[in-house]
């Protein structure tokens, strides 16, 4: 037990629940006096959301804006709705969302869904959702991957995903149990949470930097069912930890956060990947995934659990068979260490390296921000309505750079950097 994790025992859970917010709002958003706060958050997390625009304000927020979303609600859709009905998205909504960004507001999620929730639902139901919510949220979301804005996504337990983590415990237990999981794996509970993320920002930068550094043409995977080999975009940038938006203000993304990441070329996937952990994708579960990529495109995927969502998911857009980002994590991560599978993206991609199918963060790109969508394409950044994570490491991975000369550099061995 680290000691983050003995001094977080020493504070009430309600001391805890602050620092959250605080190092959501400073850390994470890096929120602006005067700036405005769009949020959304499951119903089940609102004594964070509350903390959260608390502390907001303290930051000096001329306005927090918190859309609540409810499981039940979701579900009375899914029985009850004509099924004309799921080919609609709200699209007036995250129009008011982009223009909420492109006016100066900053974007914070709370994660905490129920990762089964639409497990027994009709996955065509489920895909034709999902299509029209990517559509309808293109515009917002192409902010938020050309990093326009500061944001971040940060966690809160509910009922529903701590029962799915510990289904042999009380309800009660459950949920204790999470948000211990929760607060140690984002740094909170010890005497000075702000400068502990500021330490941990600075290695994952530095680390960053040594990428950059070797500016390797592609990387090389092999482990048990992965012989992979991905090139990366021409002039991509390795990021990690916080970056600075376009709007001139520094954020964290992700709290927790244990990758550096970077732009692959879309056209240069080649070889069989098998997920090392299963993947939560909009209420459905999906195990044992295993593609097989050829000039970049997606040819072949199967899962044992799920795989009728995969494949609607995959046949998103044609960008959603080429991979948007690829990450390295090291199997010494908090989350790894913690031994939990959380069902969720935000922490189990930051267990283990991942790639992630779909759109392309343009940030991981020199003047990325600067180019045009054709520019893109021709440096080898994907497009696509989606942004979907899944984890391939683990401690039996080995990861090689390969340099423009075709020399092999260790980079990872047994899920470790070397």
């Amino acid at each position: 037990m680290n000691n983050s994790a003995v001094a977080a025992t020493a504070l009430t859970f309600e001391q805890k629940l602050d620092q959250l917010a605080e190092v959501a709002i400073r850390i994470g958003l890096g929120l602006a006096p005067g700036q405005e706060l769009l949020m959304t958050a499951p119903l089940d997390a609102l004594p964070l959301a509350r903390r959260i625009t608390e502390q907001a304000y303290k930051a000096g927020a001329s306005l927090v804006t918190t859309l609540y979303s409810d499981d039940e609600a979701v579900l009375a859709r899914y029985h009850h709705a004509p099924n004309e009905a799921f080919d609609k998205a709200p699209k007036w909504l995250y129009d008011g969302m982009a223009a909420a960004f492109k006016s100066g507001a900053a974007r914070l999620a709370i994660a905490g869904a129920n990762p089964m929730l639409l497990s027994k639902e009709d996955p065509d139901k489920v895909g034709r959702s999902n299509r029209a919510v990517s559509a309808a949220s293109k515009p917002a979301m192409e902010l938020i991957t050309r990093h326009e804005i500061n944001w971040t996504i940060v966690a809160a337990a509910t009922p529903s995903w701590a029962a799915t983590m510990f289904p042999n415990d009380s309800a009660d237990v459950a949920i204790n149990k999470l948000w211990d999981a929760i607060f140690a794996t984002s740094r909170v509970g010890g005497d000075d949470p702000v400068s502990l993320w500021k330490k941990h920002d600075d290695g994952l930068q530095k680390r960053a930097a040594y990428m950059n550094e070797k500016r390797y043409a592609a990387l090389q995977y092999r482990g048990p069912g992965t012989d992979f080999r991905l090139g990366l975009s021409d002039g991509h940038l390795w990021m990690g930890g916080g970056t600075t938006a376009g709007n001139g203000l520094y954020c964290i993304p992700n709290i927790p956060t244990e990758e550096i990441f970077t732009t692959p070329h879309k056209d240069r996937a080649d070889g069989t990947v098998t997920a090392s952990k299963p993947l939560s994708h909009m209420g459905t579960l999906i195990e044992d995934i295993h593609v097989r990529f050829e000039g970049g495109r997606i040819v072949e995927a199967r899962a044992s659990r799920g795989q009728e969502v995969l494949q609607k998911l995959i046949d998103t857009d044609d960008g959603a068979r080429r991979l948007g980002e690829v990450a390295l994590v090291p199997h010494s991560s908090p989350i790894a260490s913690s031994g939990i599978l959380f069902y969720n993206t935000l922490f189990d991609e930051n267990a283990a390296s991942h790639i992630a199918l779909g759109q392309a963060y343009t940030s991981c790109l020199i003047d990325g921000d600067k180019a045009s969508a054709e520019e893109l394409a021709q440096r080898g950044a994907n497009s696509s309505l989606i942004h979907v994570d899944w984890m391939i490491g683990s401690n039996k991975l080995d990861i090689d750079g390969i340099t423009a000369d075709g020399t092999a550099e260790p980079v990872m061995r047994q899920g470790e950097w070397v």
